[in-house]
């Protein structure tokens, strides 16, 4: 299959309604989307970027620049026959975190292309040891009010989902309401995490554990930011109690997450597509923590497009052994959207390989191009 060129986008993906957790309140998002166009336009391949500026330091605009820097590297599969290409080509990019959104996003395009251009899907290029054939969501809880907390667990326990996973910030008392609410629509038939986004501090901390520990909170989710040294207070306040700490900001990479092993204050990691750099880093890191022993969710970044909760899809099917899954809210969350096809989960979370060669979607071209509109596209042609 020969590559004649790459565009990347910039788009902005509006939601259908303001989410807020500790670090942000947002009404959209801003992603870029490389597209991989080979065969003189017979086949095209879609990847999807989440750049986040307080994850791995990456922006919008400098996420579409790296791509185009990357594609210009001599070795870039412009003729693409294996897949031993593409991960050799994933392997000589960055090994840290700076550009992981970028890695994500043109290294996903060129495995959508290459599972159409061989009729595969995506799972089938990586190692089906610990494949399934469909996963169960969960749902996220934003920090808002009373009213609109109500309305979103009783949706979400109409879908008969019961695995939650709550926003919460430095506010002890919305805190406190939010949980309380929860509890009021599911009882105790819930499985709880809470998401702090490193919101947490030693003077907090005391206080809000009362509020886990009444409200039966399994997992608590990067309580400070990455490299704060109360992260040894939290671990050992909590010591003992069966809670369990995930990192999420503080294990963007392989170094990252060898780092707080060996630190010892996390014993979960939660595992994002665009944050770890793609399916190659993802999976190395989920290898690494397999070997070690350690518990691992597959999670998402707020406000992705069907192209990269396809992209999560297929990482959580390679995943049966991950405690958690999040992701596939297209329908929930997002008013336009860049896929034909609805990838949100169904009735119980459920969720299975979707239709179809590659991602298995297909790009509303339309919606793509206007939703990009106010940014420059880039262009790399075949050298």
């Amino acid at each position: 299959m020969q590559i004649n060129k790459v565009n990347v986008y910039q788009v902005l993906l509006p939601f259908s309604a303001d989410f807020t957790h500790s670090l942000r309140k947002r009404s959209s998002v801003k992603n870029i989307v490389a597209e991989v166009i080979a065969e003189q336009g017979k086949i095209k391949g879609y990847g999807e970027g989440a750049p986040r500026s307080y994850v791995t330091g990456e922006t919008q605009e400098s996420s579409a620049k790296i791509i185009k820097r990357f594609v210009e590297k001599n070795n870039f599969p412009w003729k693409l026959s294996d897949i031993l290409q593409v991960l050799d080509f994933t392997d000589s990019l960055s090994n840290g975190k700076e550009h992981n959104s970028a890695i994500c996003a043109i290294e996903t395009a060129i495995l959508d292309a290459l599972g159409k251009q061989q009729h595969k899907y995506i799972t089938q290029y990586f190692p089906n040891d610990f494949y399934t054939g469909n996963v169960c969501y969960g749902a996220t809880i934003p920090i808002d009010n009373k009213q609109r907390i109500r309305q979103l667990c009783q949706l979400i326990d109409k879908k008969k989902i019961n695995k939650l996973r709550i926003k919460m910030g430095k506010n002890y008392l919305q805190n406190k309401e939010i949980l309380e609410t929860v509890r009021s629509v599911f009882g105790y038939n819930y499985d709880l995490r809470v998401d702090i986004n490193g919101a947490g501090d030693r003077d907090q901390a005391l206080k809000q554990f009362q509020l886990i520990d009444k409200y039966r909170v399994k997992v608590i989710e990067q309580p400070v930011m990455p490299d704060d040294p109360d992260i040894a207070h939290f671990a050992e306040m909590i010591q003992g109690s069966g809670v369990i700490l995930m990192a999420d900001e503080s294990a963007c990479s392989l170094g990252d997450v060898k780092r707080i092993l060996r630190e010892g204050c996390y014993q979960m990691v939660n595992i994002r597509l665009s944050k770890c750099g793609g399916f190659r880093n993802s999976l190395r890191i989920i290898d690494y923590l397999r070997q070690n022993k350690v518990a691992f969710q597959i999670g998402c970044h707020l406000g992705e497009s069907g192209i990269l909760s396809a992209a999560g899809r297929a990482l959580c099917l390679l995943c049966k052994d991950a405690l958690y899954y999040d992701g596939s809210y297209d329908e929930f969350l997002l008013k336009e959207n860049i896929t034909k096809e609805n990838v949100t989960f169904g009735q119980g979370g459920k969720a299975g390989p979707l239709a179809g060669p590659g991602l298995g979607v297909e790009i509303n071209m339309r919606n793509l191009k206007r939703l990009s509109n106010s940014a420059e596209t880039i262009t790399i042609l075949r050298p």
